[in-house]
């Protein structure tokens, strides 16, 4: 359950990874969801994370899409510096 006050966003982004992979109840992500509605802060963190996945699988699907700059920037990045270099 997500706390409530000043730690409730600490509390979403506890469960932010879990969610983001589908892997929470549709208790839990109602409660998220309704939290993500609320708060700005928290919606930027949850789109940005989303840009970023979908860049990766778009650099890991097709990677001459991806300027090769662009792509050692967000490996780096999320610290996934052995996959920079193919």
């Amino acid at each position: 359950m997500i706390d409530q006050g000043p730690t409730k966003c600490q509390s979403l982004l506890s469960y932010l990874s879990d969610f983001m992979d589908g892997e929470l109840s549709p208790d839990l992500c109602e409660q998220i969801e309704n939290h993500l509605a609320e708060c700005h802060d928290c919606t930027v963190v949850v789109d940005t994370l989303r840009k970023t996945i979908s860049l990766y699988h778009a650099s890991a699907a097709n990677p001459e899409e991806l300027p090769g700059v662009v792509r050692e920037r967000l490996f780096r990045t999320l610290h996934l510096d052995d996959f920079t270099h193919p």
